[in-house]
């Protein structure tokens, strides 16, 4: 509701904007600098190889790129390509994020549990998804099932650990009070514990989704699993460099995509937790 204030003179002048306006001028504003930044950015990318400061057969301009990229929609290949790397991007995130979720509230709940894991858990977080490619290759070849290997292992760890957090979070007092009316432990994990857990896991979700699609796209590439990582690479080996770039492209779109998808869905889910309602009055 907008606000009116009567002078000393008896005229009225409007107060200042609503919260409401401001904050979507604000967004609007980060947008057009966004896609100012972006504008510039293939600006610069068609300028530099045109002008001679790097050779346009290894750096092509931006409009080749764009009809490399062009060319590529049109081709059904492409399609099943993204298509490949969808499917092994989105299975192994489900895989990691149920088995991440569960493993970390039953480890969590338990105290003993959680000392006894401690240490397995900080020696084996820290390997490198990479490192397991040799391992992928000789258990499943070229098989998605290589790809699910790595992408499952490197994200797990994303949600697992953030579960632990979270449910290191609980309050004691509230997770008392629920014991003293006699609450069940799948009762308590699911009014108590769950609630306060799952901020965390969402995080862990947002940044296994990031991981998952990095790990999907270096085993296309590295192994010739089935996907756009293993299009990059015949297009690096046949010398075809702007159908090169131009995947590399589609990569980037995916990757903004994942991560725009991820933040929608942690706010719908959380939509009543103040992290949220916070960062929506900002």
């Amino acid at each position: 509701m907008t606000l009116i204030e009567r002078t000393s003179g008896g005229g009225q002048t409007a107060a200042p904007a609503s919260g409401d306006a401001r904050r979507g001028r604000r967004r609007g504003s980060a947008a057009w600098l966004g896609l100012a930044g972006l504008g510039t950015l293939l600006a610069v990318m068609e300028i530099v190889p045109r002008v001679g400061l790097v050779s346009s057969k290894y750096f092509p301009p931006t409009s080749r790129i764009a009809e490399a990229l062009a060319a590529e929609v049109t081709d059904q290949a492409f399609w099943v390509a993204l298509g490949d790397t969808l499917k092994g991007w989105a299975l192994g995130l489900l895989i990691a994020t149920v088995a991440g979720a569960a493993l970390g509230v039953l480890i969590g709940a338990v105290p003993l549990l959680r000392e006894y894991t401690a240490s397995t858990i900080e020696f084996l977080r820290p390997i490198p998804s990479v490192a397991l490619i040799p391992l992928a290759v000789l258990l499943f070849g070229t098989d998605i099932r290589s790809t699910l290997l790595l992408v499952v292992y490197a994200s797990f760890w994303q949600v697992l650990v953030q579960v632990l957090y979270g449910v290191q979070d609980v309050d004691p007092v509230a997770d008392e009070t629920a014991r003293s009316y006699g609450l069940s432990t799948i009762a308590r994990v699911r009014y108590v514990l769950w609630p306060t857990a799952l901020p965390y896991v969402m995080t862990g979700v947002r940044l296994a989704a990031a991981v998952a699609l990095v790990l999907a796209i270096t085993a296309e590439l590295v192994i010739g699993a089935p996907g756009l990582g293993a299009r990059i690479a015949v297009a690096q080996t046949s010398n075809a460099v702007p159908d090169m770039y131009a995947l590399v492209t589609v990569t980037g779109l995916l990757g903004v995509l994942v991560n725009l998808g991820a933040r929608a869905v942690e706010r719908r889910t959380l939509a009543w937790h103040q992290s949220v309602r916070g960062e929506v009055a900002a």
